[in-house]
């Protein structure tokens, strides 16, 4: 299994969705990761940053997404939640390590290696891009092929 990740800020659904095709490298600054299930993930950390049941934030449709062009066989781009945006700002070190252990621990539970520092360093990279956004009205999206 290949696949590519790419989280990157958007001033708007429209904008992420114009990616869709050709990825936002060349139009939106990203951060680049591989390899794991990213609709899932984004439910996952949602899930462990606020509490709520994953199965509450599926039924809720999360994660949107915003393009599908090739309708699940080619690349896709999802918005993570405002709450997962902002529970990824507010999250100091601490918070974001205990998060990446947590998260790995829900992988190793469904038969998944995934190393704790990994998942940290990619939670990081993450608080660091919804930082970036503050209080503006830009959103964080993953682009996915």
């Amino acid at each position: 299994m290949s696949i590519i990740i790419k989280f990157f800020v958007a001033p708007d659904r429209d904008a992420a969705a114009a990616v869709a095709e050709g990825g936002p490298e060349r139009v939106f600054e990203s951060l680049t990761f591989g390899n794991f299930d990213v609709g899932e993930a984004l439910v996952e950390w949602e899930s462990i940053f606020t509490g709520q049941r994953f199965e509450e934030l599926v039924a809720a449709d999360e994660p949107e997404v915003v393009a599908d062009p090739g309708d699940g066989e080619g690349p896709v781009v999802f918005a993570a939640s405002r709450l997962l945006q902002n529970a990824l700002a507010s999250a100091d070190q601490s918070r974001v390590v205990e998060v990446g252990r947590l998260w790995a621990a829900e992988r190793a539970a469904d038969g998944e290696a995934f190393d704790q520092e990994i998942a940290a360093w990619i939670l990081a990279g993450l608080a660091g891009l919804a930082r970036a956004i503050g209080e503006g009205e830009e959103g964080l999206y993953c682009w996915m092929a």
